[in-house]
């Protein structure tokens, strides 16, 4: 949720999956496994072709096919399996369509406890969502701009806009807000999701 993405898990100084997309964290073990092959080499042949044999059955473990781009190069273009855990790409997806659902059937005119409900799962969604930047990027903007939780309507429209700054920062296209009731809760007008 961020324009500048740290991949590391801030707790554990380790790659985060769910920090960045499956085909960054793909080149980057790859990048890993190039290097320490070139270490390798330094010290034998056999080793480093045991290192490249050790690189490619990971790969091939993983689900990854391989396709040669150039000499030094390799290009991952297939996604994950579906076992594999998500990446930043999936988690976001996924977690946007829950948080759009549920702002599409919050109730039209709320009470006062579930406007405080909705305010603390927002609150405390943002303290555990697994993507550390991304949460806090999340947190800074509920700062910002807090949750318009008096309203269906109101809410639906701020996660709405909350989500088209997301799309601004990493460079996708804005959502007309004035769609939402049609994309997460009623369908289009034509039918064709009913």
């Amino acid at each position: 949720m961020g324009a500048s993405i740290d991949s590391l898990n801030p707790d554990t100084g380790k790659d985060c999956r769910v920090c960045t997309d499956f085909k960054t964290w793909t080149k980057r073990k790859r990048q890993e496994a190039t290097s320490s092959t070139r270490g390798a080499s330094s010290q034998s042949s056999g080793t480093a072709t045991a290192a490249s044999s050790t690189a490619a059955a990971a790969a091939a473990a993983a689900g990854l096919t391989t396709t040669p781009v150039d000499s030094d190069r390799t290009s991952f273009d297939r996604p994950p399996p579906v076992e594999c855990p998500p990446d930043s790409e999936q988690l976001g997806r996924s977690t946007w369509t829950f948080l759009h659902t549920m702002a599409a059937y919050y109730p039209d005119q709320p009470n006062p406890q579930q406007q405080g409900d909705m305010r603390s799962l927002l609150a405390n969604f943002s303290k555990f969502y697994p993507c550390g930047y991304c949460a806090s990027h999340l947190r800074e903007e509920m700062k910002t701009d807090p949750p318009v939780v008096d309203s269906r309507q109101h809410l639906s429209l701020w996660m709405c806009q909350t989500h088209n700054k997301v799309n601004e920062l990493l460079g996708k296209k804005i959502f007309d807000c004035t769609k939402v009731d049609e994309r997460w809760r009623d369908g289009p007008a034509d039918g064709s999701c009913d």
